[in-house]
């Protein structure tokens, strides 16, 4: 890897790691009067997104994690994203997505099917384990079908070795 690609690569994960820091909430200054208990049970889910933070929290707005040629293992650079989905999941139990899972053309049909899922189910069992349901998650494997970069060379296989977490529900 060149160090053109290591240095973005440095200011990618700085960048995604300040974008899913905790948001800092003040207390409020007036101080709560218990009258009844009923009122918490229908109380909306207090936490730290809101519905439309899919398109505005920068954190939730990554939504591609990328992989080393034929592995599934998921980087650390990726964990706070993981973080931020799984903690928006079990924030809204509506919620669905799919992962897309995808290789770079290199290999068969069926190698890069097959890659393509486990590296879905990677994301899907780091999601699972970060809190988010699995009734949630659902993986789909396009193998080398949908490249994003249809060069013939590292710099593209780099971008299509990914899996695409897909809002469908929300």
């Amino acid at each position: 890897m060149n160090n053109t690609v290591r240095i973005l690569a440095a200011v990618m994960l700085v960048a995604g790691v300040a974008a899913c820091k905790k948001k800092v909430v003040q207390p409020d200054p007036t101080p709560s009067t218990p009258t009844s208990t009923a009122t918490t049970d229908s109380a909306p889910s207090t936490g730290r997104y809101q519905k439309g933070d899919l398109d505005t929290d920068a954190c939730l707005r990554q939504r591609v994690v990328y992989f080393d040629l034929d592995r599934t293992e998921i980087k650390g650079e990726f964990q706070a994203q993981i973080s931020c989905h799984a903690e928006y999941l079990r924030q809204f139990p509506e919620a669905r997505v799919t992962l897309e899972g995808h290789a770079d053309e290199r290999g068969t049909r069926e190698y890069n099917l097959g890659l393509g899922e486990r590296r879905g189910n990677a994301v899907s069992s780091a999601l699972g384990g970060a809190g988010a349901s699995s009734s949630q998650l659902n993986v789909v494997s396009y193998g080398e079908e949908r490249p994003v970069d249809r060069g013939h060379d590292e710099s593209a296989w780099s971008k299509n070795r990914r899996v695409e977490i897909v809002y469908t529900a929300n």
